[in-house]
C-alpha cells in the first residue's frame, strides 16, 4: 500500500493547506484540508484510518507532537481537497487546536482538519494512513488514543506519507 498526494508539490505541502492559505474556521486556523489518495491497499480492507502528525512541534510545544487531522471509517481510497468539513461519510477526530496551549478551542470546532502553521521553522508533516479490516466504534469527536485502542490487532497495512510545510 502508498499513499500520494496531489496537494504536494516537490516534496512540500502547498500553502494553502496551512497558515498561508485563504480559508479558516471562526478562529483563525487553517482549515482546508489536504487531499489523499490510497492505493493497493489490501484486498480484504474494509476502512482506512488516518493521522496528520508534526513531530518537528515537540520543542515548540515542549514536549509533545501536534494533531492535525484524525480520521477514521473512510471507506473510499480517494480524499478530496477540502473534504474534511463537509464529510459525512466516515467520522473525525479531535485535533490539538483544542489544547490549552493554543486557547482551547472547542472540541467540536477540533474535530475537523486544522492546518499546518509551523511558528519556528519549516516543518515536517506525516499522514500516517492505516487499512483495516473494519469499521471502528468511534464517534466525531474521538481522541487519538481512542483511535489507537479501537485499531489494535485491526491493522492490515500502514504508510507513511510525508511533506514539509513553510514557516
Amino acid at each position: 500500500m502508498f499513499v500520494t498526494s496531489s496537494g504536494i508539490t516537490n516534496e512540500k505541502f502547498q500553502d494553502k493547506y496551512g497558515k498561508r492559505g485563504t480559508e479558516f474556521n471562526e478562529n483563525g486556523i487553517p482549515s482546508y484540508s489536504i487531499p489523499f489518495k490510497i492505493v493497493d491497499a489490501p484486498l480484504n480492507t474494509v476502512s482506512f484510518s488516518i493521522v496528520l502528525e508534526d513531530k518537528d512541534a515537540y520543542p515548540v510545544t515542549g514536549g509533545f507532537s501536534w494533531i492535525h487531522w484524525l480520521a477514521a471509517n473512510i471507506t473510499k481510497s480517494e480524499i478530496f481537497d477540502d473534504e474534511s468539513k463537509h464529510a459525512e461519510d466516515f467520522v473525525q477526530g479531535a485535533n490539538s487546536w483544542m489544547s490549552p496551549l493554543v486557547g482551547k478551542q472547542s472540541r467540536a470546532l477540533s474535530s475537523f482538519y486544522g492546518g499546518m502553521a509551523p511558528p519556528d521553522a519549516p516543518h515536517v508533516y506525516e499522514l500516517h494512513v492505516y487499512a483495516l479490516d473494519t469499521l471502528l466504534d468511534l464517534k466525531n469527536g474521538f481522541l487519538m488514543n481512542e483511535l489507537y485502542k479501537k485499531m489494535e490487532t485491526h491493522v492490515l497495512a500502514e504508510y507513511t506519507l510525508k511533506a514539509v510545510y513553510d514557516n
